[in-house]
């Protein structure tokens, strides 16, 4: 049974706010890097991305970072070469924040580059951390039980996230 907890028209809204969030955190900035972790969370950060090149005037790099969501200790790879993000602002971004394991291991990965200024964000918070990571940016905040499952789905012509 799908329990709907976001429609593609709030998705949108939600998109549209974390952009200006972001836009007010980097404003300073010339350049700013979306780092989306595959696959959704990069999803997301293209639709962060037009929204953000319809408000600012802002250069925006996207950068789809690859982790082993079973094993994240393994490798993490990014599409962009550490030179185009060195010292530059950079927001990484995923769909759900659940135990944080995805997030903290991309937090990690980007530690070991100098940036400006490093910011998280997500569609949707599950409030069930097993890691002390957090999201600057947030769509929605949930309570739910460990048992239940949020999962987002970003088709061609429609979004939606549901509970399961």
């Amino acid at each position: 049974m799908q329990n709907i907890i976001l429609t593609q028209e709030q998705i949108a809204h939600i998109s549209k706010r974390i952009s200006y969030q972001i836009y007010e955190t980097f404003v300073d900035e010339n350049e700013i890097i979306l780092a989306g972790i595959a696959s959704n969370g990069y999803q997301f950060a293209e639709k962060i991305a037009t929204e953000l090149s319809i408000i600012s005037d802002l250069k925006i790099t996207l950068c789809e970072v690859k982790i082993n969501k079973q094993k994240p200790q393994e490798e993490v790879t990014t599409s962009i070469s550490i030179e185009q993000y060195k010292n530059k602002g950079l927001v990484l971004i995923d769909d759900v924040l659940n135990s944080g394991t995805t997030l903290i291991y991309g937090v990690k990965h980007f530690l070991d580059v100098p940036l400006s200024k490093f910011k998280t964000a997500v569609l949707v918070d599950r409030n069930h951390k097993k890691y002390p990571v957090k999201a600057d940016f947030k769509g929605i905040s949930l309570s739910t039980s460990l048992h239940e499952h949020v999962q987002v789905v970003f088709e061609e012509s429609n979004a939606f996230a549901y509970l399961e």
